[in-house]
């Protein structure tokens, strides 16, 4: 066996042994940093592949510009949406644990515009249960804007605060064909 050993080492050289040990270095290599990097491209190309498909934009072509202001207002709900969106807000504070108490609302159309629905809404709770409402809501409500949050503690140790958070609620009008 050591003669046979022997015999390929002087068949194969010194570039041959060097071609040997590039062969079992690659290997390890491969197994170690090339394929992982693989796995993560191609992770990376589902994910993106699945954001375009789920986009609510859609590809801007020649029309003009009237349609892609059309598109634009296509993003946001119809106003007849608004008990469903002020439904998901109410939940997301349920969700997160927070009491409310009545808010104000108030409904300012805009003309030629969407419409804004204000809404201020006094919350009490922890500070990482309003923090997570407020996540929740942006990420649930991607047309809702955040106007206002205040905080207010009664007692310096007390774990309940007093918050007030302002949102706007965009809307497109009921009527498209008054759009621009």
């Amino acid at each position: 066996m050591k003669r046979r050993l022997q015999a390929v080492i002087n068949a194969l050289g010194i570039a041959g042994i060097a071609g040997v040990g590039v062969l079992l270095f690659c290997l390890p290599f491969y197994l170690s940093a090339v394929r992982p990097a693989e796995r993560e491209l191609s992770a990376l190309r589902d994910s993106r592949e699945q954001l375009r498909t789920r986009s609510l934009a859609q590809p801007v072509s020649g029309g003009g510009q009237a349609d892609e202001l059309r598109r634009f207002y296509a993003l946001f709900p119809p106003a007849a949406a608004l008990p469903e969106q002020l439904n998901m807000l109410y939940s997301q504070a349920q969700q997160s644990g927070l009491q409310v108490d009545s808010g104000d609302y108030r409904l300012e159309p805009h003309e030629n515009s969407l419409l804004w629905y204000r809404v201020t809404l006094p919350l009490h709770g922890a500070y990482p249960q309003l923090r997570a409402f407020v996540a929740a809501t942006l990420k649930a409500m991607p047309t809702a804007s955040l106007d206002g949050l205040q905080f207010e503690r009664k007692k310096i140790n007390d774990p309940v605060l007093n918050a007030q958070v302002r949102l706007t609620l965009y809307f497109r009008p009921a009527d498209e064909g008054g759009l621009p």
